[in-house]
């Protein structure tokens, strides 16, 4: 019997590669180390159609402001934008001109430009140069900060946000910067306010939502601690948390990140946040779906359900959710979910053996779900959609893993996170599209696992 999670009856459960019963124990193997429990122990045992071992892990929320278009006292009027492309000749003569304004904004258009077509870091180098020209404009300031914080860098979007409610204090795009970057640099109270002013100034429901979960964050935070290492900061609720399992964690997450960096070749920006709720609370404050074991939307955050110290299941929830902030900050934000959930699942490490043969049968009869549709978001799916979806994602990584190498799955990343499409970035890194992604895919495991 193959299975994903073994279900204590002590509500713990264990996150598996395969397992099987034999004389009164169950019997499992989590990578290359197999382990053995009474099965008068285990309540019962969630197959892989069962999604209960699947992450979840969303993308920083996304904020795009309003504003767009810089303002001055004079007329100004300029046009950088060519063929569907920046012109960065047009905006070297704005900057010859002499004239600050037309420069900051030549800049702050392309700026913008790159922003709505996915080149976040093009995006930056763009809106850094319209500030050396106009250095309190509100608009670069608003734009600037929420593009550093949608890259996984709310520390340095913050003193921008500041600077655009000063600039504007009547703008309502520059209080939901500021509320935005104050989420995610974890200051919920705060953001709070600025959030609350910029609802005052113009009703927005994508704000109110952001209003409600800054408040759910700061009503369960008010009695949390703080502990911190070299890459982390980890708050928990200092009278349900034991001090030794604090420390074990923050230990895993120094040791992962380490290990990341060597697999990945890049780091994440900052001091990363983990958040440890107790397992109701993660879910009334994050409103996960049931079979969420966790969520990365900028921060960690991670249900404890009663541990007192580290297990193989917590260890191997935290080297997940840490992967997706090394993937996010190589694709800058624009990861696609089958490639963000592939290659966490792929760093557990998890393989696909226990759904291998399953695979093979759905990629070989074309049943698969399409890569193209798991771009974006789970949330539509049941239990059972989950996990098939996390199970193809991993299929595809690993593929690519074994086929051509880390190396190759990190160049994906950087192209997507350039601004291509991911066809596009599949394309360019391995000369095929979607389609014939997918085939490969089938090959692979009909070729391991038979059909």
């Amino acid at each position: 019997m193959q299975a994903e999670t073994i279900v204590l009856k002590n509500g713990t459960k264990i996150v598996v590669d395969s397992v099987h019963e034999e004389n009164g124990k169950v019997r499992y193997e989590i990578g290359d180390d197999s382990y053995a429990i009474p099965k008068s122990a285990v309540d019962h045992i969630d197959s892989f159609g069962s999604a209960s071992a699947s992450r979840r892990s969303a993308a920083v929320p996304d904020f795009v402001p309003k504003t767009t278009e810089p303002t001055f006292s004079s007329n100004v009027s300029v046009n950088v934008i060519k063929d569907d492309r920046v012109d960065d000749a047009e905006v070297a003569k704005a900057e010859a001109s002499g004239d600050d304004d037309v420069a900051a904004v030549a800049n702050a258009q392309a700026g913008r430009f790159s922003l709505e077509q996915g080149d976040r870091d093009a995006a930056v180098r763009y809106f850094d140069r319209a500030l050396r020209f106009e250095p309190n404009n509100a608009t670069v300031l608003i734009n600037y900060a929420a593009t550093l914080v949608r890259i996984g860098r709310p520390q340095d979007g913050l003193p921008l946000a500041e600077r655009a409610v000063r600039a504007a204090p009547e703008s309502p795009d520059a209080w939901a910067v500021l509320g935005y970057a104050r989420l995610q640099a974890d200051r919920a109270k705060d953001a709070v306010t600025a959030f609350e002013k910029s609802l005052r100034l113009r009703p927005d429901p994508g704000i109110q939502e952001f209003l409600a979960r800054a408040r759910r964050e700061a009503s369960a935070g008010a009695d949390f601690v703080d502990a911190e290492s070299a890459h982390f900061t980890l708050r928990f609720e200092g009278h349900s948390v034991q001090s030794g399992l604090t420390r074990s964690i923050l230990e895993q997450l120094d040791g992962d990140y380490d290990s990341l960096v060597s697999e990945l070749g890049t780091a994440p920006a900052g001091s990363i946040t983990v958040i440890l709720y107790p397992e109701k609370d993660f879910f009334d404050v994050t409103h996960a779906p049931t079979w969420s074991t966790a969520l990365n939307d900028g921060k960690l955050q991670i249900p404890i359900r009663g541990l007192t110290q580290m297990n193989g299941e917590l260890a191997r929830v935290l080297r997940h959710e840490l992967t997706h902030s090394f993937v996010n900050q190589i694709s800058r934000g624009r990861c696609p979910l089958w490639l963000n959930e592939g290659v966490a699942q792929l760093m557990e490490p998890r393989t696909t053996a226990s759904a291998g043969s399953m695979l093979a049968r759905v990629f070989s009869q074309q049943k698969e779900v399409p890569l193209s549709s798991l771009e974006q978001s789970l949330l539509g799916l049941d239990d059972a959609g989950a996990a098939i979806a996390y199970a193809e994602s991993l299929a595809a990584v690993e593929y690519i893993h074994e086929t051509y190498g880390m190396s190759d799955v990190r160049r994906l990343l950087e192209r997507i996170g350039r601004g291509d499409s991911t066809e596009a970035a599949l394309r360019g890194t391995f000369n095929v599209g979607y389609g014939q992604f997918e085939q490969d895919i089938a090959t692979y495991l009909t070729s391991k696992y038979g059909n």
